[in-house]
This record gives structure tokens, sequence and C-alpha cells, in this order.
């Protein structure tokens, strides 16, 4: 499995985001659309029912070849047998998931101040995740935003790809990938577009684009 591609579209379901709309359809329409990888993240849902949602998910995605991550639960991760899992930084030690998923699955870490990033050196993550990069709405609870300038900073220290997530939509997507993002992470911009699609596509075309873009700048 090659990480970089994967992260390009990262969606992070929310299903109050879907509003009212068919959690499943919203997250294969936003496959369909280009998004390509998903994690699933439950604050709510029993640990039964978390894992029923994740296998279900899971087998909807892999028609389409699509990784699942799961939201800092390794217990579920590991019961429905999914690619990875995603930790912040109150949520299980990174060494203790490795240990626990062992060799082959993806494990992405929240970095949401500058100690975070320069400990993620030490350890063979598959990707980091720049939180948040803007001031949301959907999150009340987190550090100050990383803003452009942060992610430079980011983006030098860090041996690692980075995802970018927090108040992304088409209007600041190409900045971010031009300063560094491997890709880009969204909740509400795709589940609660008109169409999941649509908002999918455009994103997905925006990152790959800004990717292209340097590279023609130069001779």
């Amino acid at each position: 499995m090659h990480i970089n591609s994967n992260l390009e579209l990262y969606l992070v379901t929310d299903e109050a985001a879907c509003l009212g709309r068919d959690f499943y359809w919203v997250v294969e329409e936003a496959v369909k659309g280009g998004v390509t990888m998903v994690q699933l993240r439950e604050k709510s849902l029993s640990t039964r029912a978390f894992i029923d949602r994740a296998k279900r998910l899971k087998s909807l995605l892999e028609i389409y070849n699509v990784p699942l991550i799961i939201n800092d639960r390794v217990d579920v991760a590991l019961a429905a047998d999914v690619d990875g899992v995603h930790i912040g930084q109150s949520d299980m030690p990174f060494q203790m998931a490795h240990r626990l998923l062992g060799e082959g699955k993806i494990i992405g870490l929240s970095a949401e101040k500058q100690p975070d990033v320069l400990e993620a050196e030490h350890w063979n993550l598959s990707y980091l995740a720049v939180s948040p990069l803007f001031a949301t709405p959907t999150k009340t609870d987190i550090e100050k935003p990383w803003e452009i300038e942060g992610l430079q900073w980011v983006r030098q220290q860090s041996r690692h790809p980075l995802v970018v997530i927090g108040g992304l939509h088409a209007g600041n997507v190409r900045e971010a990938v031009m300063n560094g993002a491997s890709g880009i992470a969204v909740v509400s911009a795709i589940c609660s577009a008109p169409s999941p699609r649509e908002a999918a596509r455009e994103l997905k075309t925006i990152v790959q684009e800004s990717m292209l873009w340097p590279a023609k700048t130069t001779s």
C-alpha cells in the first residue's frame, strides 16, 4: 500500500455532518468522487455498534480499494481488522498501538503543537496530521491553529508525510498543499455538501493540480 497517494483526500466521518442522509451513501458517494482514505470517527456508539459499523464500512470500501482507519480505538481496529488507526495526543501511546497492531498497519498521529512534531520524529508513523491548520467551528477544544506559517515549520522539522485538517475548503486547499501537505483531511466540506461526490471531485482535482503546479514553474 503506497501511503502517500492514499493521503491525498482523506475523509473523516461525522454522522451529524451528513445532515440526516444515509451515512454509507455519503461515504460511498465521496469515494466515487475521489476520496482516497476514510477515517471512521465515532464518539457516541457502543463498542459493539462501533465494530459493526467498521466492518460494514470496510466491506464497502474494499470494493474501491480505499483504506479504512479507526479514530482512537485500537480495540475496534483489531476487532474489525481494518487498515489502521489514527491516534491523538491523549489517546494510546504510539509505541503501544504499534505493538498491538503489528507491522503493515497504518498509524497516523495528530500534532497540535511543536513538541508533538519533534517527539514524532522518533517513531515510524505512516503520517502526521497537522491539526488544526485553520480555525474550525466543529472542534472548539483544540490548540491554536497552525496556519500556513506553522505548516511550513512542521514541513522543515518532520520527516513524515503531512496531512492537514481543520477549516479546509476549496478556497484554501491549494495553499496548504503548496506549503508541504501531502494531503488534506475534511469532514463537513464533503459530509455536509449538497453532493458529496462533486465536493470530493473538486477537492481532489485541486490537490492533484497543486502538487503539479510547483513543478511547472521550474525550468
